[in-house]
């Protein structure tokens, strides 16, 4: 049964990138462009997009909060808060990659289905960023777990 609702849920997402216009680069890059630079004009039309996304999530979430979780035993909710400089960093490296090329993850997979090589890149591009930091992360993670274990028997 999650299997179904993740499938559902996902199938929504898609469908709303679709009939948003968030699938394509161009409306994307033409949106960012706030000051009309290169085209001339500024599409604001994603903000609506945006503002409307983060009203049904809010409500989403507030309703969500109030009742057990339907397809598993408890609710997995956030705990993380602190804005440190992985978050800055992260951040800062999705909107550059996000501005140059006017796709982000989600609508990126969907346009796979366009079978556009620069889409084809961009996705291994991204694939393999996920995969260096997942890397990264347990390496990091390993070495914070041998300092400690070694400074606990050094401390006897």
């Amino acid at each position: 049964m999650t299997a179904l609702a993740s499938f559902v849920c996902a199938y929504i997402f898609g469908l709303g990138l679709f009939i948003s216009g968030m699938i394509r680069p161009a409306k994307v890059l033409g949106f960012l462009d706030i000051f009309g630079i290169p085209s001339g004009t500024w599409d604001p039309s994603l903000a609506v997009v945006m503002a409307a996304g983060l009203a049904v999530t809010g409500i989403g979430y507030a309703l969500a909060r109030r009742r057990p979780p339907l397809f598993d035993k408890q609710g997995r909710w956030p705990t993380a808060t602190a804005i440190d400089r992985p978050l800055l960093l992260g951040a800062a490296l999705f909107g550059i990659g996000w501005g140059l090329v006017g796709l982000c993850p989600g609508p990126a997979i969907a346009n796979l289905a366009t079978l556009s090589p620069g889409v084809i890149v961009f996705v291994i591009a991204m694939a393999l960023g996920m995969l260096a930091h997942d890397l990264w992360q347990s390496r990091s993670t390993g070495l914070s777990k041998r300092k400690l274990a070694s400074a606990t028997a050094a401390d006897g």
